[in-house]
Order: structure tokens, then sequence, then C-alpha cells
């Protein structure tokens, strides 16, 4: 058999036979140490195991232990252990779906009659324990897709079935670990040894392809690591993030409430939640205004011919509620706010002396969303946008987004968002406009970008259906990534809309069109607020900033007293002037994260001041009412970033 050359990228290389594994390759050009921290290897672009063979001269790049990409084959391969666990334990009846790798760990689907239960769990994992300390390998193997079909038709297995004719391949490719055969692609680490930590987490419902008139499913979540320390750390993260959880502290500090009656995905806004988001509102309007938008409102219902002549019923559609007849004209939800701004603009002709224009809007938005995606604030089927639309010449593209990413910095600051990921997104399979122009728009992207000294990553084919986009995702006190901002740039709406504006030639252009959202929806970027301060917020838009408590009824008038004064100085104020104990009264103005507590005796009553309580307990020395509001005033500017 003919020799081939196989090398280490940047690296060593050697003479092997054609027809050589990857595993013995590795074995040759790789120390001992080396060897026992890489668990497969790119070829190119392609990752595969150590059961691949190589017929060619190659280039090896080892995929080791400390990686993502290792990270992910280690679940995926945790996630076969999991099911050949689970049919070990509960028998062949138990029909499988599929089983992937996601972010933070695994998953499989299974279908089953019983549902499981947490004892369930302990049982699974002691048998995931046992093949695992087997130490079984991976075992690839291809077969005809034919054969596959005839194969698992006869085990019952309708899922895998389906999926091999969807796939519609002569071959698909089978992994073998143990006693269970699963249909595919790989890969996976060399054998179940290298799965050192692991947990399963929850069980939840899925639907069949996420289809919700096809079979549900039960979903069983999982995690796994290289180190038992790191999923110690992640399962102490995991509890951290309970203890934040917005749906839970949301209900508890009484901020906003989701009913059944009324419609899942719908917020109802308790008074101390429509206090936090008019605080946030009332910012984020002032910003723009100095940053010179100016403010629109649109309707929520437009005709239907409106979302014809944009695109969204060809390419957004399943995301559209359906439409309803008015005065026998079809209208519709509106699932996006920029055919509102681009009729103010066609309003009236429009000069170049004008341009840029800098539209924003706080615009309500419906987009339907599966029953099984929604999730608190998170995930919902109305949400307020903060939208804005930048209309500009081309000579004007690259400064305009270089001041929404100043703008979107700052106020991203504003609320305690410093660490983020920057992305630039290009161009999808399905698009629309000229690639002169997707072109144009990605280099402006990327310029303005380099020009704020930004790090990015430049995401293939997650751009927009009509033009290039920067995405900001940022990071909150777990570490957790949040996708909020957006910056779009369109050349296609401009075109649909057939917007022009005069030019100092005379001559009629048509202007490029800016989308953009700084925090992305409010319903969404407050959720990620209650979790990232777990409902402790600070001071400049805590719903409530203090809380009056007295410590007998001889200072009720004087409580009513500094509660009407402060007041009227604009700070947002409660008493809790009740005859109960004052460590009572403390312990539950802790527990609603109230940043300060005001505290009156008969001495404060005396010397006409409070004795200032912080949340976390550290007591201030006395102050006047009048010397508590300016340090209030100081303490919202110095929030606020001025």
């Amino acid at each position: 058999m003919a020799d081939i050359t196989v090398s280490i990228d940047g690296g060593d290389s050697a003479s092997v036979s054609s027809g050589t594994s990857v595993r013995d390759a590795l074995n040759k050009l790789l120390s001992n140490k080396q060897r026992k921290k890489t668990v497969a290897s790119k070829i190119g672009n392609d990752i595969v195991d150590f059961t691949a063979t190589l017929t060619e001269d190659t280039v090896l790049s080892p995929i080791q232990i400390g990686s993502e990409e290792a990270l992910n084959i280690l679940r995926h391969s945790t996630a076969h252990v999991m099911a050949l666990a689970v049919r070990d334990v509960f028998g062949q009846d138990v029909k499988v779906a599929i089983g992937p790798a996601i972010e933070n760990g695994f998953y499989y689907d299974f279908e089953r009659e019983a549902p499981f239960t947490p004892d369930d769990f302990a049982k699974i994992e002691d048998r995931m324990a046992e093949i695992i300390g087997a130490g079984l390998g991976f075992a690839k193997t291809e077969m005809k897709s034919s054969e596959a079909i005839d194969k698992y038709s006869a085990e019952g297995e309708k899922y895998k079935v389906e999926l091999i004719q969807d796939l519609g391949e002569e071959t698909v490719s089978l992994y073998h670990v143990g006693e269970f055969t699963d249909l595919c692609r790989g890969p996976h680490v060399p054998d179940t040894s290298f799965i050192k930590a692991f947990k399963l987490l929850r069980v939840a419902g899925a639907y069949w392809r996420g289809d919700e008139n096809r079979d549900v499913l039960q979903r069983i979540y999982g995690t796994a690591f290289f180190d038992k320390k790191d999923l110690k750390k992640y399962l102490n993260a995991l509890e951290e993030a309970k203890k934040r959880d917005h749906r839970k502290l949301g209900k508890e500090l009484e901020l906003f409430t989701i009913k059944d009656d009324i419609g899942p995905g719908l917020i109802l806004w308790q008074p101390k939640g429509a206090q936090l988001r008019r605080l946030i509102e009332d910012f984020w309007k002032d910003e723009h205004y100095s940053h010179d938008y100016e403010l629109l409102y649109t309707p929520h219902i437009a005709r239907q011919d409106l979302w014809k002549t944009s695109g969204h019923l060809d390419f957004y559609n399943e995301n559209m509620y359906s439409s309803m007849d008015i005065d026998e004209v079809q209208y519709q939800l509106k699932p996006m706010n920029c055919p509102f701004h681009i009729g103010v603009f066609n309003s009236q002709k429009r000069s170049y002396r004008e341009l840029p224009i800098r539209w924003c809007e706080l615009g309500t938005v419906y987009r339907y969303e599966r029953a099984g995606a929604l999730h608190g604030l998170l995930r919902v089927r109305g949400f307020t946008q903060d939208d804005a639309h930048i209309f500009c010449r081309p000579d004007q593209l690259e400064d305009e987004i270089f001041n929404i990413l100043y703008l979107n910095l700052h106020i991203l600051k504003a609320f305690g968002f410093d660490n983020y990921d920057v992305y630039l997104s290009t161009r999808p399979e399905k698009y629309v406009g000229t690639d002169e122009n997707w072109e144009k728009a990605t280099e402006a992207l990327k310029l303005a970008l380099e020009k704020k000294g930004l790090d990015y990553t430049i995401d293939p084919g997650e751009g927009v259906f009509y033009g290039p986009k920067i995405d900001i995702k940022i990071k909150d006190q777990l570490g957790r990534s949040w996708q909020c901002s957006t910056i779009q740039v369109d050349f296609n709406l401009p075109e649909r809309f057939q917007m022009k504006y005069t030019g100092a030639d005379n001559a009629e252009h048509q202007p490029i069109m800016i989308h953009r959202a700084l925090m992305g929806s409010l319903e969404r970027f407050i959720g990620v607020l209650i979790e990232h301060y777990a409902g402790a917020f600070p001071i400049w838009f805590a719903p409530v900033q203090a809380r009056i408590l007295n410590i007998t009824d001889d200072q009720l008038d004087y409580g009513d007293e500094v509660f009407s004064q402060l007041r009227k100085a604009g700070l947002r104020i409660e008493k809790d002037l009740r005859n109960e104990k004052l460590n009572y009264k403390i312990r539950e103005a802790q527990v609603a994260k109230i940043p300060y507590m005001l505290i009156i005796g008969d001495k404060e009553k005396s010397d006409g001041t409070v004795t200032v309580r912080l949340r976390n307990g550290e007591n201030l020395a006395p102050m006047t009412p009048a010397e508590f509001v300016e340090k209030i005033r100081q303490e919202e500017a110095e929030g606020r970033g001025y």
C-alpha cells in the first residue's frame, strides 16, 4: 500500500501507509502527554474522530481538552452514553429521537409512556457511571440508507426512519457504543473513559422537530466536563442563576405578572415594574434627544399590503399573526416598526441637506412564538423595541454607524454592562439586494468597528435577509451572554418603498437605511437586568429608592413629614409606619431589595434627621432629609454616567 505524508498543522510530519487511522497517525506525531489531551482532529474545516482513515497527504489539527470544540465532542458523546443507559435501565420500549450537544451541555429526546422522575435520574446516572468506567469505544460504520431504514423500522424507531428519509442520502453513518447504535455524523471521543464529570439536570416536554402538531417527547438535559472542578463550578453557577431567575424575582419584587387567562407571552407590568420601565424609557429618550434623534409614535396595525411591499410576508410570515378584516381590507399586527418610519420619510419631499435623519421609537410589536419557547420576559409575544432608523447618504454611512456604536456602548455602560462580544454577521443564503450593496454595507460596518477599536468576530451567513449587521452580546454577572444590541444596514427597503431625496446635483437619489436597537426589547432587557443585579438595582433606576421606618408610634407624624418632603423632592419613596418591631420591618425592606432604609426614632425626630441604613446592613451617619436628597441626586448622576 502506498505511503502518504501526514503532518501536524505547524509541526512535525511523518510517512504512513494509506489507510492509516487518525489515531495511529497522531500516535506517531504527538508526545504521550499531547496524545492524552487529544480527543479528535480537524482536517481542513472538517472535524474527524480517531476512527477516520487517511488515504492522501493530510494536515491534522489536533483538538485538545481545553477547547470549545473538544467540550462539544465530549457532550455529544455523553448524550449517547445517556441514551444507552436509558435503554439499559428502562428497556427497548423507550424510543430515541435526537441527542445533540448544546450550549453548556446536551440533551436527548425520548418517547416513553411513563414520565421520567428525579428517582429515574439517579438510576440513569448510576448506569452511565458503569458505562464510563468500562471505557467503551465509539465505533463508526456506514450503511446504505435503505438498509438503515429497514433496520430502524424493524426496531420500531420511527424517528430515526424519518430522519434518514429526510436526509435523502445514499448512505448514512452510524455510531455504536455498547449495545446502542445511533444515526450520527460524529465525531466522538475515543472512548467513554474521557467522560470525567457529568450530571443530568432536568426533564422537559419537547415537540418532535419543534412542531406543536407532532408527538410530545421527553427531553432529558444534562451537562458534562473533562474535570470535576469545572462541573462543580457550573452547578454552583446554576444554583446562583436559580436565585437570580427573573421570573422568581419578578413575582417577589412585584414587578410583573403573566396570566394565562389574558394570554401567555403577554406581560402585565405592576406599579413597581412600570416605574422601573418608565425610568429606563425616560433615560433612553433623554439620551436620544441629546444625540440628535427625534421621537416617533406609530400604530400597532397596518394594511397587509404594507408587509407585502416590505417583504415581511415573504421572509417573515411564520412569525406574524393572522390578518384581520377591517372594512373589507386585510390588516395585520406589526412585527416591525420600520415600514412606518419609512412612511413618515415619504410623507414629504426630502433634501440632501436634511440627512442624516435619525428617528427613534419605543414601538410595541407582536411576533408569534411557540408556546414551548415562551420564557418570562425573555421570550414573549408582544414586546417593545427600543427602535431607531437612520436615513443617510452613502458618504455619511460610516460615521453614522460609528455614532450608533458610541451611543450603544454608552447606554450599556450606564446599565452596568461593559463586558460584551461583538459579531459582524454577513450575507445569508436567502437574501435580497445586489451583491455590490451587500459588500458596501459590510465594509462600512467593518470600518466603523475598527475605527471604534472594537474586537469582533465574523458570523458567516447570519445577516438578516436585507443586509449585514453588527450584534453585541452583553455578559452578565454570571458570565452569560445575552443578545441585545443590533445595527443593520439596509439598501432593500428604500428601494422597495421608492424612497428618494434630492441631491446637491438636483437629481433624485436613494437614501441608505440603518436599523438599530440598543437594548433590543425592553422586556428582554429588563429580564436581563433583574438577573444581572439579582433584583438589587442601582439607585438611579431602582423603582423604590428608600423606605421610611419608624421605631415607635411616637414618630408617626415625623415619618409622614419626612415622606412628604422627600416625595416633593422627586425621590421614589415608601413608608412603613406600622406598629411592628423595627428588625422585622428592616428584614422586609431588605427582602424587597430597597437601596436605603431611613430609620427614625425619638432622637432623629428631635434633631430633624434620619438614620440611613443600606440594604447590605451598613449604617451611615444620620443626615437631614435635604442632605439625603443631595446624596441620592449625586448617586443618580454618577450611575447614569453624567
